[in-house]
This record gives C-alpha cells, sequence and structure tokens, in this order.
C-alpha cells in the first residue's frame, strides 16, 4: 500500500536509479492494454478519454497496444498544453500514426454518443490531483456515469482521491482500475475490480533516500514568521562549536527560528557566530537538573528541540538529561552524550535519536558490516526503543521500527567532528516541516550527505563541518531530470 505524496516520489526516485519517467510510462500503458484486453473482446469500439497529464500519457501509450480494437482518443485540452514532455510525445506519437485522435476544449462540444463506445478508458486525472472536477472532466464524467458502457480507470477513478476513496464532487463510477506498482489506500472503498500492475520501479525506488524525498517539502506562499518551525537547541558545555552548527544548519534547512539554550560562557561564544542565532543562557558551564525547567519552558513555545550538541557527558548533565526527558511531550531530536539516556527514560516525547554505529552499542543496539543486515538490526531495535533512530554510517539508516529507509550520500571526509551536529540540526528543522519523523530524519541524513559531497569537491578530505550548513539549501533542491 502507498499514498499518492509517496508514489510521487517513489517515481522520481526510479528516475534517479536509471529508470527514466518515459520507461514508466510505457509500462504502464502496456499494463492498462493487457488489463484492457481482458474485459474487451477484440472489435470492441474503445474511446481513451486523455487528460494532460502523465495519466494521459499512460492511456496514449496504451492506445498503440490495441490494435484489434476500434480506438479513438479523445485529449481534453490543446496538444500544447499538455503539461509533460513525454505526455505530449506520447500523443503526438498517436497523431503521427494517423490513430483516430479529437481533441476537446468545451465541455459544451462533448458528447459520448458521438463515439458509440463499448469501453470507455478514463485518463484524466491521476493520484497526484485531489479536489472537485472541473469543465470539461466533469461533463465528462456525467456522460460516462449516465452510459451503459464498461469504464476502465488509469491508476484512480478522475475526481476520486486515491488515498481516502471520497470524491469532493462528482467523480467517475469505475468498473476496474489498473494501478501501478502498488495498491493505493482509497481503491479499497471502490466498488471496481482493481489491479496492480508492475512497471519496473526498482526495490531501491522506496528503500533509497532519493531526490524523490524532496517532495515532501513544501512551503506555503502564505505562510508567516514561525510558520516553518521553530527550533530550540540545547547544547554546550565542554563544547562551544557544536551548538552553533546545529543551530546554523537547522536555519540553512528552512527552520524559520532558532533558538540555543547554552551555559552563560557557550552563549557568547555562539553569538559570535552570527546575527541570526538567538541565544538563551542558562546559570553555569554545563547542563545541571536545576536548567531543567526553564528549558521546559523554552521548549514548550518550539517545534522541536535539538537535545544534545556539545554538553558532555557529566553526571549532572546526563541526570538532566533524563529528568528534561521524562517531563517532555513533544518532538525532540537526541544527539550525541545525551542518547545513551534514551534507553532508560519513559517519555511521552516523539524522539529522533542520530547516533553513530559505536552510539548505538551503547543505547544496547547492535551493528554489523553489511547494510542489509544493519537494517534489520536498525529496525528491531527502532521497534523495542519506540522511537524512531537515525543510524549514521557508510549507509544511513532510518526506521521507526515499521518503515525503514537507507540512505547513501556522504563521502569519507565528512569522519570530521561536527558533521553530526549538522545532521541534527538539519534533522530537527526538518522535522518541524514534515509530519513523518522517518520521511525527516531521511530527508535531513540525504541532504547532509549531498552537502558533504559538495564540500568535498572543493576540499576534498580536508572538508570541515562549517563548510556544510551553507551548502544545505541547495542539497534541498531537486536538479534532476525533467519531464
Amino acid at each position: 500500500m502507498i499514498t499518492s505524496e509517496r508514489m510521487a516520489m517513489v517515481d522520481r526516485n526510479a528516475a534517479a536509479l536509471g529508470v527514466p519517467r518515459k520507461q514508466l510510462m510505457e509500462s504502464s500503458g502496456n499494463a492498462v492494454a493487457r488489463a484492457f484486453r481482458e474485459r474487451a473482446s477484440p472489435g470492441d469500439r474503445v474511446l481513451l478519454v486523455c487528460g494532460r497529464g502523465n495519466n494521459g500519457g499512460d492511456a496514449a501509450v496504451a492506445a498503440r497496444f490495441l490494435d484489434e480494437f476500434d480506438v479513438h482518443a479523445v485529449l481534453l485540452g490543446r496538444p500544447e498544453t499538455i503539461t509533460t514532455r513525454i505526455a505530449r510525445e506520447n500523443w503526438d506519437a498517436l497523431d503521427r500514426a494517423e490513430l483516430p485522435t479529437t481533441t476537446c476544449t468545451d465541455s459544451r462540444a462533448f458528447d459520448l454518443d458521438e463515439y458509440n463506445p463499448d469501453v470507455v478508458v478514463d485518463a484524466m486525472l491521476g493520484t497526484g490531483v485531489t479536489g472537485a472536477l472541473r469543465e470539461p472532466e466533469a461533463t465528462v464524467a456525467r456522460q460516462v456515469n449516465t452510459a451503459d458502457v464498461d469504464v476502465v480507470s488509469v491508476d484512480v477513478p478522475s475526481g476520486v482521491d486515491a488515498d481516502t476513496g471520497e470524491a469532493a464532487g462528482i467523480a467517475v463510477d469505475a468498473d476496474a482500475v489498473v494501478t501501478f506498482h502498488d495498491d493505493k489506500p482509497g481503491l479499497a472503498n471502490l466498488d471496481a475490480e482493481v489491479t496492480v500492475a508492475d512497471i519496473g520501479i526498482p526495490e531501491g525506488a522506496e528503500t533509497f533516500v532519493g531526490p524523490g524525498d524532496l517532495h515532501a517539502l513544501d512551503r506555503d506562499a502564505d505562510s508567516h514568521k514561525g510558520d516553518n518551525g521553530e527550533v530550540l537547541v540545547v547544547g554546550g558545555g565542554p563544547y562551544t562549536g557544536a551548538p552553533a552548527l546545529s543551530a546554523r544548519a537547522a536555519l540553512r534547512a528552512g527552520a524559520d527560528l532558532v533558538r540555543v539554550a547554552c551555559p552563560e560562557y557557550v552563549a557568547r561564544e555562539i553569538q559570535g557566530y552570527g546575527p541570526d542565532l538567538i541565544v538563551r543562557p542558562f546559570a553555569g558551564d554545563h547542563l545541571a537538573p536545576k536548567h531543567v525547567d526553564q528549558i521546559l519552558d523554552l521548549a514548550a513555545g518550539h517545534d522541536t528541540v535539538v537535545f544534545g550538541p556539545g554538553l558532555g557527558d557529566e553526571a549532572a548533565t546526563l541526570d538532566a538529561v533524563a529528568k528534561f526527558l521524562a517531563a517532555y511531550d513533544g518532538l525532540a531530536v537526541v544527539d550525541a552524550d545525551a542518547l545513551q539516556v534514551v534507553p532508560e527514560v519513559d517519555t511521552d516525547a516523539e524522539l529522533i535519536c542520530t547516533p553513530h554505529q559505536g552510539e548505538l552499542r551503547k543505547m544496547g543496539g547492535t551493528t554489523a558490516d553489511d547494510w542489509r543486515e544493519r537494517v534489520e538490526h536498525v529496525r528491531e531495535f527502532a521497534a523495542d526503543l519506540g522511537h524512531t533512530l537515525l543510524v549514521k554510517g557508510r549507509y544511513d539508516v532510518i526506521s521507526d521500527g515499521e518503515e525503514t529507509r537507507v540512505g547513501r550520500t556522504g563521502n569519507p571526509g565528512m569522519t570530521v567532528g561536527g558533521t553530526g551536529d549538522v545532521l541534527a540540526g538539519v534533522t530537527g528543522a526538518l522535522a518541524a516541516q514534515i509530519d513523518s519523523s522517518v520521511q525527516a530524519a531521511a530527508l535531513a541524513a540525504y541532504a547532509n550527505g549531498r552537502a558533504g559531497d559538495a564540500a568535498a569537491e572543493m576540499y576534498g578530505d580536508g572538508l570541515a563541518a562549517s563548510d556544510l550548513p551553507d551548502r544545505i539549501p541547495q542539497a534541498l533542491r531537486d536538479e534532476g531530470e525533467g519531464e
């Protein structure tokens, strides 16, 4: 089962793995044609109603595989307004092959009786479109629903939300649905025969974090300050640079506001890193239980807390970490020395823990040299722990015990100190913007590694952690395959 949003990510990730969308469209159209043959008889009149997106492109491909039928394809719109290159190419292929096609730009001009079909292929809108049908799609849906014809929908009946099975208005009442790669949650609610077609998307498109995962970031054009996340970094003590790196990385990953709670002497150092960092100092030279109430009050006004960078492992500090987590019920990224406290604490907080493999062993987890074995160990430990794990390594493994992802960006130069602090900050910022902790952590690992790879192009193995934050914005952009 896969949601429409996740399916769009997987589709893009497949392209990054070398299976382009054009190839997937060819496989999808062929799958529609195969399923269609099981429902129709040679010579039947077939009307393919094509939208201007990739769903319509799938149907245009299918038309080329239906020689034994009397096929006619209708495009709802002008060919020059087809939204993707590959869909336009497949529509143009029908024209060059002199297969019967027409265009419809006015709902008043559409008359289903004119085509007198035995079967209608509904390819107006796919899984990525929600909301009530507009014209001319609404008129087509009404006519199709009242006609005595068999209806096959491509991916999802037009007008139906693939994730819920509900419709905001008129929707196509399909007899059969051919969907791709995996079942969609909403299709189970339909009174239709559903066929799930394998179109050649590799397993790695779901397993490995890739550019498709960047689709999870969607900033509202009308958002205001604070809408895109407020992050509190709690750190500093024996180390002053770590919390500053985390805070700068959180800003570069899109958080609107980042504050740093740290010892007074560390605050002066952190303020020197730049005017964008807001510092909230507490008395003393390290975190202690007496500071916890102050930190809890600060945390209440933030979307996420990044807890651990540079705190150190003094007994009083670890006691304070445990006391904070026991009382906190929000979302926190736990890193560095604070990690060792997590397994022993009963907390209502939602935690994203970011250990390297040595820290994971300290927490009670198991590691392995082979990344596939490590995936299983991390999944099992995350399930036992009840929190999300982002285990750093050559292959980053991210799991909450149910959903598991693997990151492959990064390079050996990132063994330098501080890159984990950057990752913690990025994770905190993305967790404030993305509902899924696994998705946020996976995308953070991907972006952190890409930033490190960009830094390595300039500095090689001599890169420094401070080279990464300013490269995070570019790492969070998809500059790959177009359509």
